[in-house]
């Protein structure tokens, strides 16, 4: 993982996964379900409410000197009992290659196993062909459900995957 650590953001984490989020919206703008103009939007307290929500897990990776490198979410899905979502899965440019991108989703992962879920659901773009190795990598596979992201990114085709726990 090239000097990279995880660790489980707190609520006085929150400008530092702000920071995180809206370098990630910039980097890769087709890869999430909010934009970074409405990101950058949300007041201080929305991102603090976020990361004191104790059903959700929300991971920072950070480089050896502390740069922040990486995100990812695990939190239940809306509707399906047992299940835990994967969102906002983004490692930076400059740690790409390292391991990171795995690391995060392993911790997601094992977060969903100790919390007692069966299953973990992910949405992924048909194009992001490094995304869908990593989560293949991990066990992922095709639901068969597909969908496109909200405007103004309608014409981001995406996929679901599953991982039985």
């Amino acid at each position: 993982m090239g000097g990279h650590s995880i660790e489980q953001a707190s609520p006085d984490d929150w400008r530092r996964f702000r920071a995180v989020r809206l370098r990630a919206l910039a980097d890769s703008p087709d890869a999430f379900g909010t934009t970074l103009a409405e990101d950058e939007a949300r007041p201080g307290s929305e991102w603090r409410s976020r990361l004191e929500n104790p059903e959700v897990a929300q991971f920072i990776a950070s480089d050896a000197v502390g740069n922040d490198t990486g995100m990812v979410v695990g939190a239940p899905w809306v509707g399906l009992e047992s299940t835990a979502g994967l969102f906002g899965m983004w490692v930076a440019p400059e740690a790409r290659g390292l391991g990171l991108g795995g690391a995060l989703v392993d911790r997601v992962i094992g977060w969903a196993r100790g919390a007692g879920f069966v299953r973990v659901l992910l949405d992924v773009a048909d194009q992001n062909a490094a995304a869908i190795a990593l989560y293949e990598s991990r066990g992922f596979v095709p639901t068969g459900e597909t969908d496109h992201l909200l405007p103004p990114r309608q014409h981001i085709s995406e996929h679901r995957r599953q991982l039985m726990l």
